[in-house]
């Protein structure tokens, strides 16, 4: 082996350890990286969940209006082989309050069905008042041979609903998407 070679072996091993070297660095500091971030959120109070007995609390809404109270109603109908109805009939709520409330569904087919609910408001003038967090209404699902379901909606009434609104209706449809049907059907005859 000549003195080149041997020089050039050198530099390719030190090239090697240089390189292992700062692989290493990039492994470290991508792993210290969520403790040290979760340390920082904490410090500077912002992305923060305190949880207790299994419970998690969120920072207090101070955007509630608690001189108001809405009396929101809850409505159930269905297009299709369902039995579709709210848990409670209605709530009583504060403008920029958190609620959850229960839809239940039941397919009463003995076969799979694919639906969507689609909600309606009254008065028409609550509906860009009305923000829904949660709800089952925001995608299709697919409801199993006699499946029960307890789906939840999570809504808050903005503070600037008019005053003179004092009562909200929120109405779902629950219709079975169409051409499901016919697509099952056709996937079982060509087998």
């Amino acid at each position: 082996m000549s003195t080149e070679q041997s020089g050039r072996l050198t530099l390719n091993r030190k090239m090697l350890g240089k390189l292992l070297v700062i692989a290493l660095l990039m492994f470290g500091f991508g792993y210290a990286l969520v403790p040290v971030y979760k340390q920082m959120c904490e410090v500077l109070g912002i992305n923060v969940l305190t949880q207790q007995d299994g419970m998690v609390e969120y920072d207090k809404n101070t955007q509630v209006d608690k001189s108001r109270s809405i009396v929101v109603e809850l409505d159930g109908n269905s297009q299709g082989p369902w039995r579709f109805r709210p848990t409670t009939r209605s709530v009583t709520v504060h403008p920029g309050e958190l609620t959850t409330v229960m839809y239940e569904v039941v397919n009463t087919r003995n076969r799979p069905v694919q639906a969507q609910a689609i909600p309606s408001y009254a008065p028409q003038s609550a509906t860009p008042y009305f923000n829904k967090v949660e709800c089952f209404c925001f995608k299709q699902m697919t409801m199993g041979p006699n499946e029960a379901k307890q789906m939840p909606v999570v809504f808050y009434l903005d503070p600037k609903l008019p005053r003179e609104v004092k009562t909200i209706t929120l109405s779902y449809t629950f219709f079975e998407i169409a051409g499901t049907q016919a697509a099952a059907n056709a996937k079982t005859t060509t087998k």
